[in-house]
């Protein structure tokens, strides 16, 4: 699937798993699509939760130009859970078949959270998780599934108006550093930290991040930077690549 779109503004703009207007570009389906920022998840670049000084909307992600890269919806498969696993073991021929996530374990930064399905909203921008719930991440589930060849999309806030959230330690991943995403054929995906990155708002390199890999891989999103008290949104988004071992 092709790279998603970074999200829009949150409550304190809130943004949507891709970047924008406020964030990165995000997800394509047929046309642009953004993706949040965790307390404002991505879109044209991606921004996630807010400071103390938040509203009580979550972030939402700008939608990326019809230049940009956003993420595809992913192939239909005959079935998520009887689908065959690739018979390659390594490299980019190893990837399991289609099939929901079910929770993200984190155990460096202790995160054991379950997942929501993000969706495009009416504004062309990847839609965040809900703001209240601190302990939740969510997938682009129009486009690859964890483990699934191809570029999975995972966004959650960084914090919200009264706490921390769920991706409030995710800066502290380093290269080598691994995490799995638990499914619901049974499988639990596991990925290894390729690098960890920070990127302005308004010079998310949406290709880069959200572009389609033969391989599985997964990026996890949230915002970062100095919080905008003006716009309401964070000034950067923080992106973790990681790839299935």
């Amino acid at each position: 699937m092709a790279a998603p779109a970074p999200p829009a503004p949150h409550d304190e703009p809130a943004s949507t798993g891709a970047p924008g207007a406020s964030g990165a570009p995000g997800p394509k389906s047929a046309s642009n699509l953004t993706m949040l920022c965790a307390a404002g998840l991505l879109v044209l670049a991606v921004s996630l939760l807010g400071s103390q000084e938040k509203t009580s909307e979550a972030p939402r992600v700008p939608v990326a130009a019809s230049s940009q890269a956003v993420p595809q919806a992913a192939p239909e498969v005959p079935s998520e859970e009887t689908a065959p696993a690739s018979s390659g073991a390594q490299g980019a021929d190893r990837h399991l078949p289609r099939s929901r996530p079910v929770r993200l374990l984190i155990p460096k930064i202790s995160v054991d959270a379950p997942f929501t399905d993000l969706d495009i909203g009416p504004t062309g921008q990847l839609e965040p998780p809900p703001a209240h719930d601190t302990n939740l991440v969510g997938w682009y589930a129009k486009g690859a599934s964890p483990g699934e060849a191809g570029t999975a999309i995972i966004a959650g806030h960084v914090d919200t108006t009264t706490s921390a959230a769920v991706f409030a330690g995710l800066s502290e991943l380093r290269k080598g550093d691994q995490f799995s995403v638990v499914r619901a054929d049974g499988r639990k995906a596991t990925f290894v930290v390729d690098d960890t990155e920070t990127f302005r708002k308004d010079n998310f390199p949406s290709e880069r991040v959200y572009a389609d890999t033969p391989q599985a891989q997964v990026r996890l999103i949230t915002c970062a930077g100095d919080y905008d008290r003006t716009v309401r949104d964070y000034t950067d988004n923080l992106v973790v690549f990681a790839h299935l071992v």
